[in-house]
């Protein structure tokens, strides 16, 4: 699909939809004002006679009325009375296009705002609302396809809104390369493939390192690597580099994230109904990926440390037994009550790489932990864990911000009796009773003191179904935008 700017006075085709806004009590914007004149009222008749009141997100799509040459007529509406924000035209923008996409016309023309900012947003919503996983599709009928494959954006001045879309355009990238890694299939994206896919992005100007098994296990990693030993792909460490600050020997930030590419749970099998979902217990590392990849490109004024954990939970006559003792690379023993509670396995000898490595400013991990935050929050919120009140209050207003909340839980000190071991230094799994903090505070064993956050992201990286239009169902992308808007608003020199 195509994004164009064009002028505000573009007309749309024969085979073209036209989307306009509408406000509170479905008042119409100057742009459906037009539409509503040139076609003798026809737009303020169908408002009338419907249940149509410009709340937002709520669409009406027409066939479009005589005195139009477009095929179609989308009314979108945004809550207020005028000049909406750019999160809400972001949105209107792919609702308009997700009502129209399959519809049979070829073109869709976007009249939502003219200033370049906005025209910028538009383009950045249609973008995300268009993605789509397909590529294994071989038998699927025309019919079924998107027929959209031009998208043209009104603005006063088109060249100042290209401009200000190549700010954006870099994000949405982001989103997208995250969405196509949880999306892929996990005989297709297991470790060693992950880690290609992540090498690839050093055509962006990023610097990435491979770690295999023989120097994980020369660092001591045994917590990390006893989880895929019963795999017949080999664990990975990924670590990803970004010098964009004016020193480049600034204190970097950093980002961890859990990429277990398949999981059965290993000897702690998964139960067979749903177990495919588990191609994206990687979304963490995917939300990593795709972060890194949006700094770079949009040349992010910071230095910036991502570290993916890549490996595949399998049952094997070589799998880790419920039981099995390791040693991470802490020096911390860990007794393995349950291997299905190998995520935060990963992160421990990840996260110790990090801080003693790099010794960031900060760390935040991202992981599909612990189907107790989604029982917890829901779907709408991913969890929020912190030993650190100002990171945790910035990273609660960049979600704000980005439609990618979060909600803080506590990690009280009491309940580390949960996870204390008869003979080792912590066992990974504390029961049901609060999984989801008990999991926290196994993590927060391994940070060393380093301001450091952990987002339980398993309630929100599949969306199926998906409540938002930039969003298709499935793969989310869930974290590149809220971590970009972190180091945006709060790190970057």
């Amino acid at each position: 699909m195509r994004i164009e700017f064009v002028t505000a006075d573009v007309q749309a085709g024969a085979n073209a939809a036209l989307a306009v806004l509408a406000y509170e009590a479905a008042a119409l914007s100057p742009e459906a004002k037009a539409v509503n004149e040139a076609t003798g009222g026809a737009l303020a008749r169908a408002v009338a006679g419907g249940r149509f009141t410009g709340a937002k997100g709520q669409v009406l799509d027409l066939i479009a009325p005589a005195g139009l040459e477009a095929a179609r007529v989308v009314l979108v509406g945004v809550d207020g009375s005028g000049a909406p924000e750019p999160e809400a035209v972001e949105q209107a923008a792919a609702s308009a296009f997700q009502a129209v996409k399959a519809s049979g016309v070829t073109e869709l023309v976007l009249k939502l705002g003219g200033d370049a900012e906005t025209a910028a947003r538009v383009a950045f919503g249609v973008k995300l609302a268009a993605y789509r996983f397909d590529k294994y599709r071989t038998t699927e009928k025309a019919e079924k396809k998107p027929s959209v494959t031009v998208v043209k954006v009104a603005a006063a001045d088109p060249a100042k809104a290209q401009k200000a879309f190549a700010a954006l355009e870099p994000l949405a990238d982001g989103v997208l390369f995250a969405r196509d890694l949880v999306s892929e299939p996990a005989n297709i994206l297991h470790p060693q493939e992950f880690a290609a896919r992540v090498q690839g992005l050093e055509s962006l100007g990023l610097e990435v390192e491979i770690l295999g098994e023989a120097e994980m296990a020369k660092l001591g990693m045994g917590s990390l690597l006893g989880v895929g030993q019963g795999s017949v792909r080999e664990s990975q460490l990924a670590i990803i580099k970004w010098n964009g600050a004016a020193d480049k020997s600034a204190q970097p930030v950093a980002f961890v994230g859990k990429g277990v590419c398949f999981d059965t749970g290993g000897i702690s099998i998964k139960p067979a109904d749903g177990m495919e979902d588990m191609k994206w217990d990687m979304g963490g590392a995917a939300a990593v990926a795709g972060l890194m990849h949006a700094l770079a490109g949009r040349k992010a004024k910071v230095n910036a440390i991502g570290i993916l954990g890549l490996v595949e939970n399998m049952p094997d006559g070589n799998a880790q037994r419920p039981g099995d003792v390791v040693t991470s690379m802490s020096g911390q023993t860990i007794e393995v009550i349950n291997t299905d509670a190998e995520g935060r396995l990963v992160l421990a000898d990840a996260l110790w790489y990090c801080q003693d490595r790099f010794k960031p400013k900060f760390m935040i991990d991202l992981a599909t932990l612990t189907g107790a935050i989604i029982i917890s929050l829901g779907h709408d919120y991913a969890g929020l864990f912190s030993n650190n009140d100002g990171l945790s209050d910035k990273l609660l207003a960049a979600g704000k911000a980005e439609r990618e909340n979060l909600w803080r839980l506590p990690m009280p000190a009491a309940y580390e009796k949960q996870i204390e071991s008869p003979i080792a230094d912590v066992k990974n799994i504390g029961g049901r009773p609060a999984g989801s903090i008990t999991a926290a505070l196994f993590l927060q064993k391994f940070v060393n003191g380093v301001p450091w956050a952990h987002l339980d992201i398993a309630s929100v990286a599949w969306k199926k179904p998906s409540t938002d239009p930039t969003i298709p169902d499935g793969a989310a992308g869930f974290g590149v935008r809220l971590l970009n808007r972190l180091v945006a608003d709060a790190y970057e020199g």
